[in-house]
């Protein structure tokens, strides 16, 4: 399926610096955000559905999947930086699986594992991300456009560190225990996630942040810090085994 945002995001368009030298690596970039983002809207209608299905309160299940609308207005709001470098916000929407269904355990426990996943991990790491490009950019409309997307992203993390330890404080012990095995594979699957995004080469002169454009070590740098001094706490915090999760990784299986 082709998803064309075009006339949506040129509504949108910033106003940006022409850098030549920059501007293939800045619309690749984009482009991947657009993409990125428009499609984890369906990723936040699946774990409404199971935050629904576990019986949590109707106000919850629709917090949640009004955070797809979110990403699918971020995928507009990248499409409009592709627009203003010159390129079509236009992209062939990619296969993406299903949220992981767990059948092995209730739907409670299925659905506090994807909640884990998606926005205790995934999305804290991105706040992090996001907030530190947010600083290195000037001020201008670009910024002003990323502090939209940093602004909902941070919702999206509190939300599941909210209802995760609600959730959690609900468990016996041997949920507790298997929700720590799980946290092994989930940290597996965000490394490999993440460091597949996260370039180590990518070195952008210092200019490059007017455009977005990061170092790809020092982004490495701060999703292990992140994990480490903030995830890892985080869920210790509520009851999970963390640490020992992280530790055990590299040896956890490799199905999400």
């Amino acid at each position: 399926m082709i998803v064309e945002l075009r006339a949506q995001a040129r509504r949108h368009a910033p106003s940006l610096p022409v850098i030549p030298h920059l501007a293939e690596a800045a619309l690749a970039t984009w482009r991947g955000r657009m993409q990125n983002e428009h499609t984890s809207a369906r990723v936040f209608e699946g774990l409404s559905r199971q935050l629904e299905a576990a019986g949590l309160e109707a106000a919850l299940v629709a917090e949640c999947l009004g955070f797809a609308e979110e990403e699918r207005h971020h995928g507009v709001l990248c499409g409009a930086v592709v627009e203003a470098l010159g390129g079509e916000a236009v992209f062939q929407a990619p296969a993406v699986e299903d949220v992981p269904e767990h059948a092995d355990v209730s739907r409670l426990e299925a659905a506090l594992r994807n909640l884990l996943s998606i926005s205790c991990l995934s999305e804290t790491v991105a706040v992090a991300l996001i907030g530190a490009e947010r600083l290195e950019m000037p001020e201008g409309a670009l910024r002003e456009l990323l502090t939209v997307i940093y602004a909902d992203e941070v919702g999206h993390a509190r939300f599941g560190w909210r209802v995760a330890g609600r959730l959690v404080a609900s468990l016996d012990e041997a949920a507790l225990a298997r929700v720590g095995r799980y946290l092994a594979v989930a940290f597996a699957h965000l490394e490999r996630h993440e460091l597949g995004h996260l370039n180590p080469d990518a070195a952008p002169p210092t200019e490059g942040a007017c455009l977005g454009l990061c170092n790809g070590r020092d982004a490495r740098a701060l999703f292990y810090a992140t994990v480490g001094e903030v995830i890892v706490p985080g869920l210790e915090a509520l009851g999970l085994p963390a640490g020992n999760a992280w530790r055990q990784r590299h040896g956890a299986p490799s199905r999400h």
